[in-house]
């Protein structure tokens, strides 16, 4: 699984392990490479991965999401993972004035003019202290190279319609109902656009209390869409 812009390691496993660990499944993360190759690391992380012995699920949140979907529909036909598990996705194609591209330029700046402490400071001003937290934690590891990191993630293309529909394999999509940066008509997007896939959210509220409300939501869909049920649309448990 692989992190969102900004993010690391740490937080994907608040969101997935224990989801994934009820189905006896063992969790693999990537840690981001502080700087501009940060997709270059996800998508050498999805190599190995694919690589080692089994059959695999991959995926991630937000731009991890972008990237392990992207490299997906790269794969050859029965080559690739056995499903996904695709959390906020915050664009289809190019990412244009996204409202997820645009944060994460607006942070990109604050980091280069003022540093991780001011881009820290700036979100906090406009986030719940959930977020603001999470951020303080993992932008400081990311270090002179989160500008980059950034940038690089706000220029990623996200998998357009035709990749989409070459995802055979089943999909779980988790949104949030109320994220304005990831919004629920992407998800809802991607979901029509793939031909076994199942899009499950929640409340932004219930994933702040609680992150691996987002992973839930992923597994669900994704035993959903793997039973037949494609294009369905439900709040998890």
């Amino acid at each position: 699984m692989l992190p969102g812009s900004g993010s690391d390691e740490v937080f994907v496993r608040a969101v997935f392990a224990a989801p994934l660990r009820a189905l006896g499944i063992d969790l693999q993360t990537v840690a981001p490479r502080p700087g501009s190759d940060v997709v270059a690391g996800y998508r050498a992380g999805l190599d190995a991965a694919l690589a080692g012995p089994g059959p695999v699920l991959v995926g991630g949140i937000s731009l991890g999401a972008h990237v392990a979907a992207s490299w997906a529909s790269e794969q050859p036909s029965g080559a690739g993972p056995a499903g996904l598990l695709l959390a906020l996705p915050a664009w289809i194609g190019p990412p244009r004035d996204a409202p997820a591209a645009l944060t994460a330029r607006a942070t990109a700046a604050y980091a280069r003019s003022g540093g991780v402490e001011a881009a820290v400071a700036a979100a906090r001003a406009g986030s719940p202290p959930w977020l603001a937290a999470e951020l303080a934690r993992a932008w400081p590891r990311y270090g002179t190279g989160l500008a980059d990191a950034l940038d690089a993630a706000a220029d990623e293309p996200a998998p357009d319609a035709a990749a989409l529909r070459s995802l055979t394999v089943p999909a779980g999509i988790a949104a949030l109902v109320d994220d304005p940066v990831h919004p629920l008509s992407v998800a809802e997007r991607w979901c029509a656009q793939m031909p076994r896939a199942a899009l499950v959210s929640a409340p932004l509220a219930a994933f702040g209390a609680d992150p691996a409300v987002l992973g839930r939501a992923a597994v669900l869909g994704y035993l959903r869409a793997a039973r037949g049920g494609a294009r369905e649309r439900a709040d998890p448990a």
